[in-house]
C-alpha cells in the first residue's frame, strides 16, 4: 500500500494517445523523457519506482519529467516483483526500459517473459551504446555517445579549441528519448495492424548519428569541412553566431539567406561598410564589423531594431526569462501547473490537445489507483515507499 498521498486527481485524458497503456520502469535521463512525452500526448503512463528511488538525487516533487504519470512501487528483486510488473504487462501497450543490456532479463521483466505474457506488446530499450556492439555492456553518459559517433566534434566556434557540450539535449534528449518514441510509436502502429508485438533497441548512438544525416551530406558534396567553427552552421559564418551587446547580454544572428542577410546588415548600420557575403576571404572582417557594432547597444535596444523584421535576430535569453518572451507568452510556449513553470506539451494537435494533467508522480503514490484501474490487485502487496 501506498505510503505517501497521490499525485493529484485525475483527469480526463484528451491527447491522441489517449486509451494508450505505457509501463515505464523507472530509470534516468532518457527513458524517462520518453514516457514524459508519452504522457503528455495522454498515455496513462505506470511509472514502476523501486524501493529507495533511481539515484538522481532530485526532489521527487521538482522532476517534471514524471508529470501526467502515475507511480507504483515495485521491489524487483524481491519475490513477487517480476509477476507482479508482467501482471502489468500483460494489460499494457508498450513498455519502456533503460537498463544496460540482460539486466531485464536476470529481474525477469525482459523481452522474452514480457512477449510471452503479451504478444502485443512494444517493448523499448532505451540504452547509450545499443543492445549489442563492443562497448554495449560499459558505462556511459551523454557526452560519450555524443564524442563517437562525431556529433560533439562538429559543435563549438572555435577550431582551435574544444568541442562545446550541449547539456545533455543533443544525446539524451534528441538522439535517446526522441528516436525512442518515433521507434515505439511505429511499432505500436504496426502491433495494431498486425497483432505483432516486437523490441524496440533506441541507442543514442545511433540517434546522434542519424540527427547528423544533413551533415554528412554535405560533407560528401565538399559543402562542410571535416572541423568546428569554420562552416555555414556552426559559427564559422559571421551571420549564422552570437555577438556580445554593450550590457553583456547576446543576439542571435541567423541571416542566411540573401534577403534576410540585406536586411540583418541594413538595420545593423553596416550597409557601407560590410564585405560581401560570399566573399570567404572576408568573412573574418564582415565578423569584426559586425562584432563592433553590435556592442554599441544593449541587448534591449537591438531587439527594438530588430523586432518584427525579417532580419533573423533575437535576444538570448536565460531558462528564467524565456516564458515571459511576448511571443511564448502569447503562445503559452511555457504553462504553471502546481506552482511550477514549465515547458508547454509539444507539439500541439487541434483535435486532441496534449495538457499538462497532473505534477510529478510521487514515488508510490498511486499504487491502489493503479491495481484498482489496471485490475492488478498483486500491487497491493508491494512494498511502501
Amino acid at each position: 500500500m501506498a505510503a505517501t498521498t497521490a499525485t493529484t486527481h485525475t483527469t480526463t485524458r484528451t491527447g491522441p494517445l489517449s486509451g494508450v497503456r505505457v509501463v515505464e520502469l523507472a530509470g534516468i535521463g532518457p527513458g524517462p523523457f520518453a514516457a514524459m512525452l508519452l504522457a503528455d500526448l495522454g498515455a496513462d503512463v505506470v511509472r514502476v519506482d523501486r524501493p529507495g528511488g533511481p539515484g538522481l538525487g532530485i526532489d521527487p516533487a521538482y522532476d517534471l519529467t514524471n508529470r501526467n504519470k502515475r507511480s507504483a512501487l515495485v521491489d524487483l528483486k524481491a519475490d513477487g516483483g517480476p509477476a507482479t510488473v508482467l501482471d502489468l504487462v500483460e494489460r499494457a501497450d508498450i513498455l519502456i526500459e533503460g537498463y544496460r543490456p540482460g539486466v531485464a532479463e536476470r529481474l525477469g521483466v525482459g523481452p522474452d517473459a514480457c512477449l510471452a505474457r503479451n504478444p502485443k506488446l512494444v517493448y523499448g530499450r532505451m540504452t547509450g551504446w545499443g543492445q549489442d556492439g563492443p562497448l554495449a555492456a560499459s558505462a556511459g553518459h551523454d557526452i560519450a555517445y555524443l564524442a563517437i559517433t562525431g556529433t560533439l566534434g562538429m559543435i563549438g566556434p572555435d577550431p582551435d579549441g574544444p568541442p562545446t557540450v550541449p547539456a545533455n539535449l543533443v544525446g539524451d534528449y534528441a538522439g535517446g528519448s526522441l528516436y525512442l518514441v518515433v521507434g515505439v510509436l511505429a511499432a505500436l502502429q504496426h502491433a495494431r495492424a498486425h497483432g505483432e508485438g516486437q523490441v524496440v533497441d533506441a541507442a543514442i548512438v545511433d540517434g546522434s548519428a542519424h540527427l547528423a544525416t544533413m551533415i554528412h551530406g554535405m560533407l560528401a558534396a565538399g559543402g562542410w569541412q571535416d572541423r568546428r567553427g569554420v562552416n555555414l552552421l556552426d559559427g564559422g559564418c559571421p551571420f549564422y553566431g552570437t555577438y556580445e551587446t554593450s550590457d553583456g547580454r547576446y543576439m542571435a544572428v541567423g541571416a542566411l539567406e540573401q534577403q534576410f542577410y540585406d536586411e540583418f546588415v541594413r538595420l545593423l548600420g553596416i550597409e557601407d561598410v560590410a564585405p560581401a557575403r560570399r566573399d570567404f576571404g572576408r568573412w573574418a572582417e564582415l565578423r569584426t564589423a559586425v562584432a563592433e557594432r553590435f556592442r554599441t547597444r544593449t541587448s534591449e535596444e537591438w531587439t527594438a531594431v530588430f523586432e518584427g523584421t525579417d532580419a533573423c535576430v533575437a535576444p538570448v535569453l536565460s531558462l528564467r526569462e524565456a516564458p515571459a518572451h511576448p511571443h511564448l507568452a502569447a503562445r503559452a510556449t511555457f504553462v504553471e501547473h502546481g506552482g511550477l513553470t514549465q515547458p508547454a506539451p509539444a507539439p500541439r494537435f487541434s483535435v486532441t490537445p496534449g495538457t499538462v494533467r497532473t505534477g510529478p508522480a510521487r514515488p508510490g503514490a498511486d499504487t491502489d489507483e493503479i491495481a484498482r484501474d489496471w485490475a492488478v490487485p498483486s500491487l497491493k502487496g508491494q512494498p511502501e515507499a
